[in-house]
């Protein structure tokens, strides 16, 4: 017999497979029409049921932000897997050459020394690494900060037994697209005139993948969208009707006419506030969740009122989705009201 909703403990996480369906095909719908790759990145969802699904749509193969999660994926089955980090230490660069060994896979480098820790494991390899030079195009995270130091990095790379150079990866902040685009395309430029002209060149974030018109980026590499969430709602991404993941709350609590206390704090819902005001919005109201502790959501409502009520059960959207992934079990799949499946978070907790 079918489980309901109103049958699931909380607090726990909802994702709409019909929401989630209908969010994939538009994306792929959108890199098939703009002439790019879409390579998703799983970190937002950590299902390999997700991860073979937009395979099946279309897209080239996953990314995975790190070696664990990457080798959660591979485990199941995914054979194509970016992983956009810079792998530092003897094992587990050991754990990557047994990787690489098993699937097509590719990492990033910003670094002469990451490259000499991929060479020292990679030489008289059976199987090259193919390795992309990370670029700083405005995320101020890792990245080269110079053209020149890109082309050098590729050179270095292009050089090294047991490495392949692969091409650019960038992740630019969201709105900045144009900036991104001006600094790799003249990158490209420096790498052609000397003979290194790149197989790829890889851009991630949800959204700026609408982003349209002539681009010297070939791979896109969206996570957020296959669920959405407040803030790419905010950011004009989506819309409140795409969002697909939703924590399921139960108000515990009305000590004041203005204040409801749901059972979701902040290892229900994350702290991230991305330039907003509050935690998350609770679906179909304009209320906010204004504070959180471990355990209590504090909601705050501007005129008093009776609603919500002791007992009711609120669906409430996170600022981001993808935190909130990783802080649950499992995950409860749903179609209307009904619970289709509880399917474990397969790569929950694999950040090594």
């Amino acid at each position: 017999m079918t489980k309901t909703i109103a049958e699931l403990e909380t607090p726990c996480v909802l994702i709409d497979i019909d929401r989630v369906e209908a969010n994939l095909k538009r994306a792929q719908a959108h890199a098939d029409a703009n002439g790019y790759k879409l390579r998703p990145h799983i970190k937002t969802h950590k299902l390999p049921r997700f991860a073979k699904r937009q395979v099946e749509l279309g897209a080239v193969g996953i990314t995975a932000q790190k070696l664990g999660e990457a080798e959660v994926m591979a485990d199941a089955g995914l054979n194509d897997i970016f992983l956009p980090y810079n792998i530092i230490g003897a094992t587990k660069l050991g754990r990557l050459k047994a990787l690489n060994d098993r699937v097509t896979l590719a990492v990033t480098a910003d670094s002469p020394e990451t490259v000499t820790g991929y060479a020292a494991t990679f030489a008289g390899a059976s199987r090259k690494l193919t390795v992309l030079v990370e670029c700083d195009t405005g995320g101020e995270r890792c990245g080269v900060q110079t053209q020149v130091q890109a082309l050098a990095l590729a050179r270095q790379i292009a050089g090294t037994e047991g490495l392949r150079f692969g091409g650019l990866m960038t992740y630019s902040p969201p709105g900045g697209t144009d900036k991104a685009e001006a600094w790799l395309r003249q990158a490209v430029g420096l790498l052609k005139q000397a003979g290194l002209e790149p197989v790829v060149v890889t851009a991630g974030n949800t959204p700026d993948m609408w982003w349209t018109g002539e681009s010297v980026v070939t791979e896109r590499r969206p996570g957020t969208y296959i669920y959405y969430d407040r803030f790419q709602v905010q950011k004009g991404a989506a819309s409140w009707d795409d969002c697909a993941l939703a924590v399921l709350a139960t108000v515990v609590s009305r000590p004041t006419s203005t204040r409801a206390v749901v059972d979701a704090g902040s290892k229900a819902l994350t702290s991230d506030l991305l330039g907003q005001e509050g935690y998350g919005l609770v679906m179909g109201t304009d209320l906010v969740v204004k504070a959180l502790s471990e355990e209590h959501g504090v909601i705050e409502m501007g005129t008093a009122s009776d609603m919500p009520r002791i007992g009711d059960r609120l669906r409430i959207i996170p600022n981001h989705v993808c935190p909130v992934t990783n802080l649950f079990d499992s995950v409860n799949l749903v179609s209307g009201d009904a619970v289709i499946e509880t399917v474990p978070v397969a790569a929950r907790g694999r950040v090594d």
